[in-house]
């Protein structure tokens, strides 16, 4: 296996990629990662700042990169935001739906706008990037879409059914995806994170007992870093492959093989 091997199997070259909620934590390791490789990176956060921090963080590391703020679960918003992409030369060949939110609160006790807001995001947000990218890549026959899942999709905890809900269902429409765009060279996929050691987690790190509970349930004995999932997302949207779709691939240090 040689560099040019690697750089054929791996590299994105040419490839515009809007990663959303991509400021900080996994999503900007992801766009590392793919900045890395050759893409011109995309980064979406509602603050500005943060974006334009995390724009400036790329730049330094030579990688092409450039803030687009707008709220993902705002069609009108993302609508715009294409039509400025659009108006300076700039297509998305890649989208990787990472957006999310939280609200740690049991079903029964949470409001209808509270569980709303968690779908928005996730799901609502999701579908709307997708709805609006995915005809370009089908015109130009070239698209790659990941959605940010995470294990608690598939296997959950108390206090967190909202997430986990929406969490399912963003594997379901990357199979809806690959499924009904296949053949207009679009491949869609999920990968499902396990406990990450990020921001969005601080709560989890700082909860008494739960470093033992990760340790004994985690074959791996270790919370996942962002950069432990951003070569996943890499290897998804590469050419290497080119062929898998529709699958959810758990990042989780073997959590869920166990019974």
């Amino acid at each position: 296996m040689n560099s040019t091997y690697l750089s054929q199997s791996f590299g994105l070259q040419g490839r515009t990629a809007l990663i959303t909620g991509s400021a900080r934590g996994i999503g900007l390791a992801i766009a590392t990662a793919l900045g890395h490789a050759g893409a011109r990176v995309l980064i979406n956060d509602l603050q500005t700042q943060a974006a334009d921090d995390a724009v400036y963080s790329l730049q330094v590391l030579g990688i092409e990169a450039r803030a687009a703020c707008f709220d993902v679960a705002d069609m009108a918003a993302v609508q715009t935001a294409a039509q400025a992409l659009d108006t300076a030369g700039l297509t998305v060949d890649i989208l990787v739906n990472n957006a999310g939110n939280q609200n740690r609160k049991a079903l029964v006790e949470m409001s209808r706008e509270e569980w709303q807001k968690i779908q928005d995001v996730h799901v609502g947000g999701a579908f709307n990037c997708s709805r609006v990218f995915l005809p370009g890549m089908c015109t130009r026959g070239f698209g790659r879409v990941v959605m940010t899942s995470s294990v608690s999709g598939q296997s959950t905890m108390p206090l967190i059914g909202a997430y986990s809900t929406a969490k399912a269902a963003l594997g379901a429409m990357a199979r809806a995806i690959a499924v009904e765009y296949g053949a207009s060279g679009i491949t869609a996929n999920a990968i499902a994170p396990g406990f990450v050691r990020t921001e969005f987690t601080a709560g989890l790190q700082q909860r008494e007992g739960f470093e033992d509970f990760l340790r004994q349930e985690v074959p791996q004995a270790r919370w996942a870093t962002p950069e432990d999932v951003a070569p996943v997302v890499l290897f998804l949207v590469s050419p290497a492959a080119g062929y898998v779709n529709g699958q959810t691939l758990a990042i989780d240090g073997g959590l869920l093989a166990q019974m």
